[in-house]
């Protein structure tokens, strides 16, 4: 075989073109096209509104050519009638469907649908998670939400979202939308709405309580409070899914397979949640999360394919287990401080810690990972780099719980310097600089001189104009507001950031 088949194409996976057919469409069960099959119908399409209506019937119709290429995103936007395929579905990434439902299950969705759909695969996807690929677990979504309405929406309301976010402006949010705009931020509302309904109708089934399609959705939901603001209902989305995920493992000695797909994506959910979870509760009040132990199977493996912010494993449960010092330093004071001994106690496991932080090997890691890596990325620096961020941001971090514990202030000048040195070199790299908004964070509640500030307000923008995740324009605003109100003061942020009034999720 010359070419590769059309149908590994359309499955967006690379063909062997070992022959005809081909070995992976001879292994999926799947009929291999050397080029699009032809498909004769009645009309101009196959379902919907538009089946049996031919050229000549249509011609009342509105005429007007789709802006952008894609079809009007209003709710009840009118489709253009023109050539086969021309306003569908945008000329982009086609949309890859499980064998199961067949090459054509996208057919069955309104064009508006269609069109957020293929904006998910081709924008979303490659946002959430450090490098994209074939094996990306946002992607394989896309299969099950096929097949799940509910999840569907989720997936829908993400994109549209997305879309509306959009070329509005990091220094004010008001500027007025255009048309376009206006029409996804409605759809988005539109999506989000029809989503949370199918959750609330499938948590009042014990059924749907069950489905893992029921807690990706409320994944999902995760992610959109980051696009709409990072402050909303993040939190009990998170621990909705949490509880979800315990309720739903199979009892002991149970012979149960939910088969490698389902459990590939049940693994990347329980960690990208312990992950949100960590690197959340840091900037949240003490004990304001439950404690998840993380689910995983036993052929899981720390992948740079399958993370949401590319934060080592190890440092992310030294920083989990640094959080629960804070926390429990709140409780400490109630405690007569000469009783030394539980003080003690607790000085030396943080100094331990911090000591195990320092010596984490950044460039092991990342060329551990690498070597898994079917990415074709072969360069381990931005890797590495990125985690040298988050290496020093859980350092600072750290010492900072040491200095409350030991009624310390500790000099962090040059540590803080590194940390924004390390994000700055990042600049160039937009998959990696998208996962580095916990970082900055931590860079800014610790900077104190003008320079490091300004820095810090252009690294943010430039985050956002990587992801379009409002979050981050309202992270500005906290980081602003705090050096305003804490100019000079000891650095008690570890404790104060929880308490404004509403509960962000900074990463």
């Amino acid at each position: 075989m010359e070419n590769p088949c059309y149908t590994c194409r359309r499955r967006r996976i690379r063909c062997d073109q070992s022959g005809s057919p081909c070995a992976k469409c001879t292994n999926s069960g799947l009929q291999c096209f050397a080029s699009r099959p032809l498909r004769w119908v009645a009309g101009v399409a196959i379902r919907g509104k538009m089946r049996g209506v031919s050229f000549e019937s249509a011609d009342g119709r509105n005429e007007s050519g789709p802006k952008d290429g894609h079809p009007a995103l209003g709710a009840e936007s009118a489709l253009t009638v023109g050539p086969p395929e021309r306003d569908v579905i945008p000329m982009k990434p086609v949309i890859s469907v499980p064998p199961s439902i067949g090459d054509f299950a996208v057919s069955d969705l309104d064009p508006v649908s269609r069109y957020y759909l293929d904006y998910y695969n081709d924008s979303i996807c490659k946002l959430f998670i450090v490098y994209d690929s074939e094996k990306n677990p946002f992607r394989a979504l896309i299969s099950l939400s096929l097949l799940d309405q509910t999840l569907l929406k989720s997936v829908l309301a993400l994109a549209a979202r997305h879309r509306a976010n959009r070329e509005r402006s990091f220094h004010d949010l008001t500027i007025q939308l255009s048309p376009e705009r206006t029409n996804a931020h409605i759809n988005a509302l539109r999506f989000k709405y029809q989503a949370i309904q199918g959750i609330s109708q499938a948590l009042g089934d014990a059924t749907g309580q069950r489905k893992d399609t029921t807690v990706a959705s409320i994944f999902l939901l995760i992610f959109l409070d980051l696009l709409e603001s990072g402050s909303d209902r993040w939190n009990v989305h998170l621990e909705g899914a949490k509880r979800l995920m315990d309720s739903s493992l199979p009892e002991p000695g149970s012979r149960l397979d939910p088969g490698r797909t389902i459990q590939e994506i049940r693994n990347f959910l329980a960690s990208q949640i312990y992950s949100i979870e960590t690197l959340g509760g840091t900037f949240v009040r003490p004990k304001l999360l439950s404690q998840f132990d993380l689910l995983r199977g036993p052929q899981f493996q720390e992948t740079v394919e399958q993370s949401f912010l590319g934060c080592p494993e190890y440092l992310l449960d030294a920083i989990r287990y640094l959080s629960a010092r804070r926390d429990a330093i709140m409780g400490l004071e109630h405690h007569d401080r000469h009783d030394t001994s539980i003080f003690s106690y607790y000085v030396e496991n943080t100094v331990t810690m911090i000591e195990f932080i320092q010596h984490f090997d950044c460039s092991v890691w990342a060329t551990s990972l690498l070597q898994l890596n079917t990415t074709g990325t072969g360069d381990i620096r931005p890797l590495c780099m990125l985690a040298r961020t988050y290496q020093i941001g859980a350092l600072i971090y750290g010492k900072r719980v040491l200095g409350a514990l030991t009624k310390e202030c500790l000099p962090l000048e040059d540590l803080v310097q590194e940390l924004i040195d390390a994000i700055s070199s990042l600049q160039d790299n937009q998959a990696v600089y998208k996962c580095l908004l916990w970082p900055l964070c931590i860079a800014g509640l610790e900077c104190h001189q003008q320079q490091q500030r300004e820095s810090i307000l252009r690294y943010m923008e430039k985050f956002w104009d990587c992801t379009s995740c409002i979050n981050a324009i309202n992270a500005a605003d906290i980081i602003k507001d705090y050096w305003k109100q804490n100019d000079g003061a000891l650095p008690q942020w570890i404790f104060s950031i929880g308490h404004l009034g509403r509960d962000w999720l900074l990463i």
